[in-house]
């Protein structure tokens, strides 16, 4: 966003500021806020400390250090307020929650949780900090919804290491499906309106978020390995009535005997089962795939587990290139909306983008458990403010809202 653009909209921005006065009991510190969350939107090359200062009119980045460092604020409690903010400007029952991790490359051993470990964003193992977040897509746009740092079993293991990068002690070792269920939950807490859950194949190969996204009495359309196994759906046999005189349904053993590949599914599926479908409108085109569905049992501990749909991406110009999801969305739920929701999961990638390209997301230079938290958050306010304000202006112009599931 332009200087010019920012002062158009410097009310709202002055509105939007208000709402987290009262995370901190000094005026310095909240005018420092102020002015660091407008220069993270600035359109500087890059947002490290001394670029940013000289774009908040300071001297030095000593003031910024002092408010990622050392004042006394809490980043979850920022983090709530932002969450209200999405739900007011953003909120709607058939929203989408999407999880995914994003790569901070880093320089030495000392920021929290940085080690050589594999990052999606670099497309190999690296010297870096991963970040897991949750983010939501609705009909008028997608933000950021909340954000943790996964802290190595190594990390969590080195009682120095924690102590130099002031680790709170109650933080243990969290697999990133962990994480991703913490934030969820903590959301739906908050009130957030929520329908959907998607993810890719880390998050959706874990059957303890699939199983608290279902608890939740919400549906998710999760990615999985075609390497995954399931079972055929049990054929049902009557039995005898139970007490009021319905009649009581008794599964019988899967035909096969045992789970087997998606993989294997596929192998048996006609062409007639597939159908071509658009699913979204892409920067290049309509995104246009083949899909198929089929019911199928998870499995659960080697046993048939939860019913539900067995969905398949296929390419069109390269029949070979598939993607396959796991849903729990009622049997009658339309292929054409599993799709949607299913491509959906773009936007959790496109948020990091913008975040990093447009908020400083990963332009910080802090090192400590605290600092992370407190930099991420004001550039995910950042990004979600100028996400609301986009929209905003689109609706003055009359511009058409983004493509949504119908």
């Amino acid at each position: 966003m332009t200087v010019e653009e920012l002062d158009y909209w410097a009310d709202d921005f002055a509105s939007f500021h208000a709402r987290c006065a009262s995370l901190f009991g000094r005026s310095e510190p909240r005018r420092q806020v102020m002015k660091y969350v407008r220069a993270l939107m600035a359109p500087l090359s890059r947002k490290n400390g001394w670029q940013l200062a000289e774009a908040m009119g300071d001297q030095c980045p000593d003031p910024t250090q002092r408010l990622l460092y050392r004042t006394n604020w809490e980043a979850d409690a920022a983090r709530d307020m932002l969450q209200q903010f999405v739900i007011e400007r953003f909120g709607h029952e058939e929203a989408i929650g999407v999880v995914d991790e994003t790569g901070f490359l880093k320089k030495g051993t000392r920021s929290v949780g940085v080690q050589r470990q594999y990052s999606g964003t670099a497309g190999k193992i690296e010297n870096c900090q991963i970040g897991t977040f949750l983010t939501y897509a609705s009909p008028v746009g997608h933000v950021f919804l909340d954000r943790q740092l996964y802290l190595p079993e190594d990390w969590c293991d080195d009682p120095e290491r924690r102590a130099q990068a002031q680790v709170p002690p109650a933080v243990i070792f969290q697999t990133k499906p962990e994480q991703a269920i913490a934030m969820l939950q903590h959301a739906w807490a908050q009130g957030v309106p929520m329908r959907w859950v998607t993810g890719d194949e880390v998050y959706g190969e874990s059957t303890a978020l699939r199983d608290a996204v279902a608890a939740s009495g919400r549906w998710y359309v999760l990615a999985v390995r075609s390497n995954l196994t399931v079972w055929r759906p049990a054929s049902v046999a009557a039995s005898l009535p139970e007490r009021g005189g319905r009649p009581a349904a008794r599964p019988l053993a899967d035909e096969a005997g045992v789970a087997i590949p998606i993989r294997a599914v596929l192998s048996a599926w006609s062409e007639s089962r597939w159908q071509r479908l658009t699913v979204a409108a892409g920067e290049k085109g309509p995104l246009t795939y083949d899909w198929a569905c089929q019911r199928v049992r998870e499995s659960r501990d080697q046993r048939p587990g939860p019913e539900g749909w067995l969905i398949v991406r296929r390419s069109v110009s390269d029949p070979t290139e598939v993607a396959c999801y796991l849903t729990n969305a009622p049997a009658d739920m339309p292929l054409l909306k599993l799709a949607q929701v299913a491509a959906t999961r773009y936007t959790v990638e496109q948020c990091i983008e913008e975040g990093k390209g447009e908020t400083g997301l990963d332009d910080y230079e802090v090192r400590h458990w605290h600092s992370w938290y407190r930099h991420i958050t004001l550039s995910m306010m950042a990004h979600t403010w100028l996400a609301s304000i986009r929209r905003r202006a689109s609706e003055e112009k009359g511009g058409a809202r983004p493509s949504w599931p119908t």
